[in-house]
């Protein structure tokens, strides 16, 4: 059995940069728009239907994270014209990033499955992570899930980010103490 490093939080975010449908390159880990955060949703790809329900219903979420200073981006290893196809099915705002490889998978500590069959897709993919990166580069949250059926509940996701924050709370990131 194959073990990958996982990303912590707390540790730097890898530069990772990639391109959206209309050819611009977003640097992940970096906010747009004056944002100091930012959210970072890696999805399977067009053939999950988990993920376009998870990126639909993040879209309602978009405006309140931008409130609290968070940027949003998601990104898979889906082609250019297999994320063309998906947008047929999708309707979100936020930028949709294609051509995530295996290396920046790996770089990410994402859990990467075998499609089981060539229906599914034409090559392997990453399953669900989620990483918030702070004004400073740094991971301040992390999820990672090595199936489609595990991840945050956005509105418990969305409702934590703004108690993390609001300056009042000092709240650190979480899980970084030694083994």
């Amino acid at each position: 059995m194959n073990y990958t490093n996982k990303l912590v939080a707390g540790s730097p975010f890898p530069s990772v940069t990639l391109q959206d449908l209309e050819g611009n390159a977003h640097t992940l880990g970096k906010p747009r728009d004056g944002a100091t955060w930012q959210m970072v949703l890696i999805y399977r790809g067009r053939h999950c239907p988990k993920c376009t329900q998870y990126l639909n219903q993040i879209e309602a979420y978009q405006e309140k994270l931008a409130e609290i200073g968070i940027d949003l981006v998601a990104a898979s290893g889906d082609s250019k014209a297999q994320l063309e196809e998906h947008m047929t099915r999708l309707s979100v705002t936020f930028p949709l990033l294609y051509g995530l490889s295996e290396a920046q998978m790996k770089s990410l500590g994402l859990y990467i499955s075998l499609p089981r069959s060539e229906q599914e897709t034409d090559h392997n993919f990453a399953e669900p992570g989620m990483f918030v990166i702070n004004e400073q580069g740094t991971i301040q949250a992390v999820d990672l899930s090595n199936n489609p059926f595990i991840r945050p509940d956005i509105e418990t996701l969305v409702g934590g980010l703004t108690w993390i924050r609001n300056p009042d709370n000092n709240y650190p990131i979480r899980g970084t103490a030694p083994y």
